[in-house]
């Protein structure tokens, strides 16, 4: 990647602009609707950050939203090809937030291209009363489906499940 001094301050800027910014909590865009959020633009925050030659850094209150999407973390970091971003991965009391479910564990990683975050470390999978848990568990932003793998020391993924209504 050959940029110029010049295109690299300026991203530099962008980036320490978009930082210096409070939470984006209401910056979604409710006007598209719940499907594919993969769609829509990814917007940051966090206590300090810098920017890379493949991407950034986030740092203390990491945030990262899609849509109606949240992804927090202690530490978040995006990587880019060709100008694109293209992964971005958490570590540290990870956090992924939708509408209907949220997610809890130690590391998560999102690839962009296929639209799954894949959330690992002691998961914990919320939906209204009901409570799944395991070692590994797989999300597709665009399908909003979720898969969940063994954990703990009998390797199996437990859980507990309410019909709706209850």
């Amino acid at each position: 990647m050959n940029m110029s001094k010049s295109k690299l301050t300026i991203a530099g800027a962008v980036l320490l602009t978009a930082l210096a910014l409070p939470a984006v909590s209401g910056a979604q865009n409710t006007s598209a609707g719940r499907g594919d959020a993969s769609r829509q633009p990814v917007q940051y925050g966090a206590d300090s950050g810098e920017y890379t030659p493949d991407g950034f850094s986030l740092r203390g209150r990491a945030e990262v939203t899609q849509g109606s999407n949240r992804l927090r973390a202690s530490a978040i970091r995006g990587f880019t090809a060709n100008g694109d971003l293209t992964r971005i991965e958490a570590t540290g009391e990870v956090y992924f937030v939708t509408p209907d479910q949220s997610m809890k564990g130690d590391r998560a990683v999102y690839t962009l291209n296929d639209g799954n975050v894949v959330v690992t470390g002691d998961v914990i999978l919320t939906q209204g009363k009901s409570v799944l848990t395991g070692n590994r568990l797989v999300y597709n932003v665009r399908t909003e489906t979720a898969r969940i793998e063994g954990g703990g020391g009998n390797g199996r993924v437990q859980g507990v499940f309410y019909p709706q209504g209850n």
